[in-house]
């Protein structure tokens, strides 16, 4: 033979074995490799994971997340037989505060209430000092008074039965209810 027609037919050949070797698998190769392989996600991606990049936010976009998150909490507590607010509240109030300020037409009452321990009408006048501190807090940051009431439960409606000093510490409190 030829070795020219031989090349020639070789040039043929070759790629049409190339193509039927990277053709599509058996009926039964691919029920081995679906049953092996991750999720049903995997076999529609071609095996590759997506979504594993999160996207980059500006910090004005952390910062309105951030409060975001933060707005979900809505009870302040306070020290026994006090009514100032405590430091360790001031992102929850700013968050609460920038919200509120943003949107001007959204109202909040903000409940006074404390633990059993003195009188029913001392914990009135306690419950009704500590939703006041939260609201004179929110006005320095901007809010409007007309957004905000007040009510105090005082001892009425406490969240712990329980007569222990955790369980007080957690009745006493202001909680903003939008």
């Amino acid at each position: 033979m030829d070795l020219n027609k031989l090349f020639k037919a070789m040039l043929v050949v070759l790629p049409i074995m190339a193509l039927s070797a990277c053709s599509s698998t058996s009926e039964s190769e691919t029920d081995a490799t679906s049953s092996t392989s991750g999720s049903d996600s995997e076999l529609a991606t071609g095996g590759v994971e997506t979504g594993g990049v999160a996207p980059i936010l500006t910090p004005e976009e952390q910062q309105r997340l951030k409060y975001q998150e933060l707005r979900k909490e809505h009870i302040i507590y306070f020290d026994f037989d006090r009514s100032s607010v405590s430091a360790q509240f001031a992102e929850v109030l700013q968050a609460h505060g920038n919200y509120l300020v943003e949107h001007p037409n959204v109202r909040l009452m903000i409940e006074g209430h404390a633990d059993e321990r003195g009188t029913p009408e001392y914990n009135i006048a306690l419950g009704e000092r500590r939703a006041k501190a939260v609201a004179k807090y929110l006005q320095g940051m901007g809010v409007l008074p007309s957004q905000m009431s007040v009510v105090s439960y005082g001892e009425e409606k406490p969240l712990d039965m329980s007569r222990t000093d955790d369980g007080f510490a957690i009745n006493r409190r202001a909680v903003l209810v939008y």
